[in-house]
């Protein structure tokens, strides 16, 4: 499925450790999600990491689906050493480089849709940057962990459970089926200004617009500096006139 002569690029977004990965039905459903991925067409994009967005990635590899997995670590050993990360089932691996939370903003923003399985306090990370950047999101429920609360979590921080940018459904093919419909119809925002990021202009045009702004400044001081000095010579001049005494009788008779 083609989107601007681009494939669409599903990041799944889970559990890497925790109970819900001692729960074959919820690893069933990971597997299966990224089955359906592949199927359409699409490219999966996980975090490099074990846990359910790997069995996600094992599922699009049989199928013949591209994996593509954006890691944490600086390189290859790092990634394999100290993350103790899985490399088997990806075509291509990112070595970001940027540690956990950081490389967490590469995955919302390389993905053109984000599936959540399961999850932990790490998905929740990636589940609220994805809501903020405004992304398709699709909820695998009965997957445990954040999957199930994310309405309750959206309620109590009073934030709108919008159904034209999130989807729920706790069988993989409908959900990615519902998630690709949701993004043909969202459009992405431009700039990181559009979802209240810093304003983004030429770097020519900023400069300009700060030295027109130190340039008011001056002149506001210089008129101040200028009306300040015309009252005090005013003030002066006025003093010194009625400063002279005015003549005595007497010397008004020598006159």
């Amino acid at each position: 499925m083609a989107k601007q002569g681009m494939k669409i690029k599903i990041g799944v977004m889970g559990s890497a450790s925790g109970p819900t990965l001692r729960n074959p039905h919820a690893v069933a459903l990971a597997r299966r999600l990224g089955e359906e991925v592949a199927r359409r067409g699409c490219i999966l994009i996980t975090g490099a990491c074990p846990g359910l967005p790997d069995k996600a990635a094992e599922g699009a590899r049989q199928c013949g689906g591209f994996v593509f997995g954006i890691s944490p670590a600086f390189s290859r050993r790092e990634h394999l050493e100290i993350y103790g990360s899985p490399i088997e089932q990806y075509d291509m691996i990112l070595y970001s480089g940027m540690g956990l939370m950081e490389r967490d903003i590469v995955n919302i923003r390389s993905s053109d849709a984000i599936a959540i399985v399961g999850g932990g306090v790490g998905s929740l990370n990636e589940f609220t940057v994805a809501y903020e950047e405004r992304k398709p999101i699709g909820v695998l429920t009965g997957t445990g962990g954040l999957s199930n609360h994310i309405p309750e979590i959206l309620s109590f921080l009073h934030r709108r459970n919008d159904p034209e940018r999130l989807v729920y459904d706790d069988d993989p093919e409908r959900l990615i089926d519902r998630l690709l419909a949701l993004t043909a119809r969202v459009t992405p925002p431009l700039r990181e200004s559009d979802i209240g990021g810093e304003r983004e202009a030429p770097t020519y045009t900023q400069v300009e617009k700060t030295r027109r702004r130190q340039r008011r400044v001056r002149d506001r001081v210089t008129q101040r500096e200028e009306n300040s000095g015309n009252g005090r010579s005013s003030r002066k001049h006025v003093g010194s006139r009625g400063s002279k005494r005015a003549p005595k009788k007497a010397d008004v008779r020598q006159r």
